[in-house]
């Protein structure tokens, strides 16, 4: 491990934030990041940073202040706003009590804030604040954790780190901790850090760069023992894969998605549903197929701080039936069932009640296949992925080194229901499609799009598939932008490909874990008189708005059945099934065709709590960034045919509706989202979306 220290870069962060918060914080800022940008140190909001320097009062008095890391802020983007200042005195005053409760705690460092609006400080605020030096930088660096998860973890610090460090035995991270490293330090005040066992790293200095330097001096030193100390090799291969991670993957996410959904009781929202990442890279590959896997994946994680995220232990299935996809769902079932009676019982143990705690696992690991890591959002699965990759890799070599040893249960459990670390996952949002995943074909034009985004600000994650990739890369960044990275996922699909539709399934399953709703959306159109209709043109508009509805549907239906949890299929139709105009034969009839297959489909799935249900909403024109590929293509025939300028299209179909209104994107997204979200019992129903269209009402 090498310091990133630049003076260059330094002086720029100097530039940058040094004329409105002072040097000190600006090279805070500086190292912080420095520390963020490596995975090996650092992960998703964890390790924590602090720098004491003076604060003016309201009153003019300047005292001693500390600046450190808020909860759960990621130190690779840390802004000045993310190191609250809080008066140092009062902090070290509390070194004087035995004992402090964390309600008490975060009490006393919400008074101690200067600006009470101020975010949540560290819950290691005390550690910083009771050591001496200007900067204090905290890690848990894998390095350190595969040393000391070990039985003998206090001799290899000390063989590979001599008296640079002290050593501090696992304490309660809290008020518990900063009293044991103040005492550890005042008693060996010349060390450079101090590791901290199971849990991470302490060093400090009296600028940024010395605190840096000695934390990165320490890791690599750490990193250079365990190379050393590696004498068998870290795993030994024992699974052979009857196909690819990839394929495998596909087939699997959504029955386990299915598995894990929690039931909540209620009729309208029946399952809590979670968003996957799925981690099939090499390392990971070749931890779930080693002869050690199992053994390894059972123990704890490398430090108490990454439990919110991924749970004690993962779901480790051996020897998973991959050839008997009935076989399969039985020994998978039986694998969480399992799961949640031992975690039920781990949280009994430790005597809290079970009833309002989903057992069910963050992390699934699957021989062949790879690493299944749960979150309420994407990014959250993300960030158990990136914890998951870690600790397998880590484990890996802490096994090759000696034994890997974690946690105690009662500390794993003290730590996981901590209120204050709990905390760092925000509250959950109750959105109408929160956790859900929507499917969308032609989803790269102007309805498409529209209806994405409407799904997306309702919660859902949303898989976006268009034949004009350059179309849909602006879809997803424009998505992106406005809902959220993560949130949608992109895929080039031909819906008259039969092979091609089911291949865009399987990557939505492994974008997300599954499919909750399907939205057949993709048509085109022809303008001709009946009489003037060449067959070639008429099979072509059927074959995408009539035979892609039914690839699409056929599709996601398999999808929807395999995962269990019910789900929606919301058809866009058209206003044309019930209220056809002249020279658009081609374009009604398709639209009539994927109309009626909605009702059939509707009378099909009831039995599988899926709902059908169609939309038939009349011209939508798109906006200046995504506008209508259909109408742009189709609108000068349809003026002359109702002669008219192209122009004036969108004023002719708002005067023609009683409501005068214009039919915009967004109010088919609206609808969709009010079919998906259960707000009524209803399937088999057509929805017009047209202002009132006599001619076209239901009937």
């Amino acid at each position: 491990m090498n310091s990133r220290w630049d003076d260059k870069a330094a002086d720029q962060a100097v530039r940058r934030w040094g004329a409105e918060y002072g040097e000190d914080l600006a090279l805070r800022l500086y190292t912080a990041r420095l520390m963020g940008m490596d995975g090996d140190l650092v992960l998703h909001g964890g390790g924590n940073v602090s720098v004491k320097l003076t604060q003016h009062t309201i009153l003019g008095e300047q005292v001693d202040a500390l600046r450190v890391k808020t909860s759960g802020a990621d130190l690779a983007a840390l802004e000045p706003g993310e190191l609250p200042a809080l008066e140092l005195a009062s902090l070290r005053r509390l070194r004087n009590l035995e004992a402090l409760d964390d309600q008490t705690m975060g009490n006393e460092m919400r008074r101690a804030l200067f600006e009470a609006s101020a975010p949540r400080p560290s819950i290691e605020t005390l550690v910083h604040a009771f050591l001496p030096h200007r900067y204090v930088d905290h890690s848990h660096a894998d390095a350190v954790l595969v040393l000391t998860n070990q039985p003998d973890g206090r001799r290899l610090i000390g063989e590979a780190l001599g008296d640079r460090v002290v050593v501090v035995p696992y304490v309660t991270p809290g008020f518990e901790l900063a009293k044991a490293v103040a005492e550890a330090y005042e008693a060996n005040r010349s060390v450079e850090g101090l590791v901290l066992l199971q849990h991470g790293l302490v060093t400090f200095g009296d600028d940024a760069r010395t605190s840096y330097e000695r934390h990165i001096a320490i890791a690599d030193a750490c990193e250079k023992m365990i190379a050393k100390r590696a004498e068998r090799p870290l795993l030994t291969p024992s699974f052979e894969s009857p196909a690819t991670a990839a394929e495998l993957a596909a087939a699997v996410a959504p029955v386990l998605r299915g598995l894990l959904a929690w039931p909540t009781g209620d009729q309208d929202r029946p399952f809590l549903r979670s968003i996957m990442e799925w981690r099939a890279g090499d390392d990971v590959l070749a931890f779930v197929n080693s002869k050690e896997a199992k053994a390894l994946a059972e123990t704890g994680p490398l430090t108490a701080d990454h439990l919110i995220r991924t749970k004690p232990w993962p779901m480790f299935v051996e020897q998973p039936k991959w050839g008997d996809p009935d076989g399969l769902r039985a020994q998978l079932e039986k694998a969480v069932e399992s799961y949640r009676d031992r975690y039920r019982a781990y949280v009994s143990e430790h005597g809290q009640a079970v009833e309002q705690i989903d057992p069910s696992p963050k992390v699934v690991l699957l021989p062949g296949a790879g690493a299944f890591c749960w979150g309420r959002t994407k990014g959250e699965a993300r960030i158990a992925a990136d914890i998951t990759e870690h600790t397998l890799a880590a484990r890996a070599r802490a096994q090759a080194v000696g034994t890997y040893e974690a946690l105690p249960a009662e500390h794993l459990f003290a730590m996981e229901h901590r209120a204050l670390q709990r905390a760092k996952l925000g509250e959950a949002v109750d959105r109408p499609l929160e956790g859900q995943v929507v499917v969308i074909s032609g989803g790269a034009g102007a309805i498409g799009a529209a209806v994405a985004e409407s799904c997306a600000q309702a919660g859902a994650h949303v898989v976006v598939t268009d034949l004009d990739a350059d179309r849909l890369a602006r879809v997803i960044e424009r998505l992106e932008q406005r809902c959220g990275a993560g949130t949608a996922a992109a895929v080039v699909m031909d819906v008259t490909d039969e092979a091609g539709v089911r291949r865009g399934f399987e990557d939505a399953c492994r974008f997300f874990g599954g499919v909750d709703v399907v939205v057949p959306n993709a048509g085109i159109a022809h303008v001709a008189p009946i009489e003037e209709l060449a067959l070639a043109d008429f099979r072509r508009v059927m074959e995408v708005n009539a035979t892609g509805y039914l690839l699409f549907m056929r599709e996601g239906i398999r999808i929807l059945k395999r995962q269990g949890l019910g789900g929606h299929i919301v058809i866009n139709a058209s206003k044309n099934v019930f209220g056809p105009g002249k020279d658009f034969g081609a374009y009604s009839a398709s639209k009539a065709a994927g109309h009626q297959l909605g009702k059939v489909a509707a009378i099909e799935l009831a039995q599988y709590a899926i709902r059908v249900n169609m939309i038939n909403a009349d011209a939508v024109f798109g906006d200046q960034d995504i506008p209508s590929g259909l109408w742009a293509e189709i609108g000068p025939q349809r003026a002359k045919s109702r002669g008219m300028k192209t122009e004036d299209l969108p004023e002719y179909y708002r005067g023609r509706n009683l409501l005068n209104a214009r039919v915009y994107g967004y109010h088919v997204g609206n609808a969709v989202v009010f079919f998906a979200s259960n707000a009524t019992p209803t399937t088999g129903a057509t929805l017009p979306i047209d202002g009132g269209v006599i001619e076209a009402f239901p009937r």
